[in-house]
């Protein structure tokens, strides 16, 4: 038996990863990874400073244990509640000793803060989920595993948000954090599907089109790993000090070459799915969805190559292959064959 208000929340969770993927793909096209040095408190903050001066020692000055101080370049935590001297005790602190990175910025800091709010709100929302789908145990019970699958990765991921920061913005590690957001929304998207009724998909069944939806996915994915590889490459110019995006993708390595000639066969493998589903009258109204996406995630690549990164043009790019990504999963969970 559908529970509709399970569906109506796993839905609403699906919303929130994605909010989680918006805000980290702002947070990436900002720089403003390392805003928060410290994981899950920014500075040792609930809610973070607004001003350096807040994070300078103060004396006379009441401090709360694990709130951090940047002196001599360095971050120190205070390791008990105490209040300040009148000159500084080194006794009361301990250097952090993740990272050596110690800087303030305050646009930087509120925006990986949003970022982690957003993370928040998709577990608690995730959580929810999980506790609702207890009503599905008696007759499907995979619904309750999936749904406590998706809250698994969900803190897997959030712990991996952790390693990027503890990392200093390792690029590999930006990109696992990534691929396992793509991971939890598939997981979302195939638990809204088992949670439904069979007799909600009406798309005909045809093993072409299912083959070569499955083709479009593989190729998408594959797609999206390149287009990382060459957000690595320019990661690697700006962390040698060229910041100047004119140079960015002056002299690329072959990988950008390759991202740009895969998109063709991309396009055009997602192109005949169109055509055979307009065809053959089967029902599949998400393809149109992606062939509008996929132009415009084609227009921004465009746009950052021969433009030069114009503002917000990441984030749409990475946001666009995220929402085309879930269109085409869903494509393959409502083509295959179904058992009656």
């Amino acid at each position: 038996m559908e529970n509709k208000s399970f569906i109506r929340w796993a839905k609403i969770s699906l919303i929130l990863v994605y909010l989680v993927i918006i805000a980290g793909a702002t947070v990436r096209m900002t720089g403003s990874g390392m805003g928060c040095p410290d994981w899950p408190k920014c500075f040792g903050y609930y809610i973070p400073p607004t001003d350096e001066q807040e994070l300078l020692w103060k004396p006379d000055h009441d401090y709360k244990k694990g709130q951090v101080i940047i002196k001599e370049e360095k971050l120190w935590v205070a390791n008990e509640d105490f209040t300040s001297a009148a000159v500084y005790e080194e006794a009361h602190w301990d250097e952090y000793t993740k990272h050596d990175y110690a800087v303030f910025n305050p646009y930087h800091t509120w925006v990986e803060y949003i970022n982690r709010l957003c993370g928040a709100l998709a577990g608690l929302g995730c959580f929810i989920l999980f506790l609702k789908s207890f009503s599905y145990w008696k007759h499907k019970k995979s619904v309750v595993l999936w749904s406590g699958i998706v809250l698994f990765l969900l803190g897997f991921n959030a712990w991996l948000g952790a390693t990027v920061v503890y990392s200093v913005l390792n690029p590999v590690k930006i990109t696992t954090h990534m691929i396992a957001a793509f991971v939890n929304v598939a997981a979302l998207l195939y638990l809204i599907r088992i949670a439904k009724s069979e007799r909600k998909y009406t798309a005909k069944y045809d093993q072409s089109f299912y083959l070569f939806s499955w083709a479009a996915l593989i190729f998408t994915l594959i797609q999206i790993g390149l287009g990382t590889q060459v957000r690595q490459f320019i990661d690697e110019q700006t962390r040698s000090g060229i910041t100047d995006v004119m140079v960015w993708l002056e002299n690329p390595d072959v990988t950008f070459y390759i991202h740009r000639t895969f998109s063709f066969v991309v396009f055009f493998v997602n192109l005949y799915l169109f055509l055979r589903n307009k065809r053959l009258n089967l029902g599949s109204s998400k393809i149109n969805w992606v062939m509008l996406i996929l132009l415009l995630e084609i227009l921004t690549g465009i746009m950052m190559y021969y433009i030069h990164f114009p503002f917000g043009t990441q984030a749409a790019h990475l946001v666009l292959a995220a929402i085309m990504f879930a269109l085409q999963f869903s494509i393959v969970l409502e083509s295959r064959k179904r058992i009656s």
